[in-house]
């Protein structure tokens, strides 16, 4: 199975919630996998990457003798949307793939996780929606908690609906969250009911959606 970490912009916490993640696939019996296909603001070696590469070989052994280059083909200095950092470097789809098939066979879960919101440019007609589609991957959109978090996370969802791209979607209590629950839950709790605030209730959604 494949689970694409996404957003509804950058500095939402989606490393944070995959590295969650491959904790909890650990505690579930799977041996989790992870990549992040492209980083960009790299200056040495990529920050997230890196967080995503010691744990993911903590906690499974099979993926030592994974490089930072497996986890993080496309590696870019500039802190901008992929299409701008890339510069005049071609991201090709057929590489990450590639990357992908090696780590599969390393494990039972891959979280592949993506650069800034949706709609971030990586080509001129490729985002980072298509990205997900193209990799045949289920998503979790990672929401924020802050002020304005409501229009995002619409857009964003109905963004994935349009796609029809199978997802979930959760809520990381993250900033304004002394505030959240007075500004912004009580939208979310009348409109969908079920606001998903616990990463392991929707990671369960994934591997059980029978009883989601």
């Amino acid at each position: 199975m494949r689970i694409f970490v996404t957003a509804t912009n950058t500095g939402v916490g989606k490393t944070h919630t995959t590295l969650q993640l491959l904790d909890i696939a650990k505690e579930a019996g799977l041996r989790p996998g992870v990549i992040k296909p492209i980083e960009t603001g790299v200056l040495g070696s990529p920050v997230d990457g890196s967080k995503l590469l010691s744990k993911c070989q903590e906690l499974n052994p099979n993926l030592k003798s994974l490089s930072i280059e497996d986890i993080v083909p496309y590696q870019f200095t500039l802190p901008a949307a992929p299409y701008v950092a890339k510069g005049e470097t071609h991201i090709h789809l057929k590489e990450i793939k590639k990357k992908i098939a090696k780590i599969e066979e390393l494990c039972d879960i891959l979280f592949i996780e993506g650069a800034g919101g949706l709609m971030v440019p990586i080509e001129k007609d490729l985002f980072m929606i298509d990205l997900i589609e193209a990799l045949d991957a289920k998503a979790l959109l990672v929401a924020p908690s802050r002020l304005g978090c409501i229009n995002d996370t619409l857009l964003s969802l109905q963004a994935l609906q349009s796609k029809g791209i199978a997802h979930h979607w959760y809520l990381n209590l993250h900033e304004d969250r002394d505030s959240f629950f007075e500004v912004s839950y009580p939208f979310f709790k009348d409109y969908f009911s079920d606001v998903p605030l616990e990463l392991a209730s929707v990671f369960e959604r994934y591997i059980h959606p029978d009883v989601a």
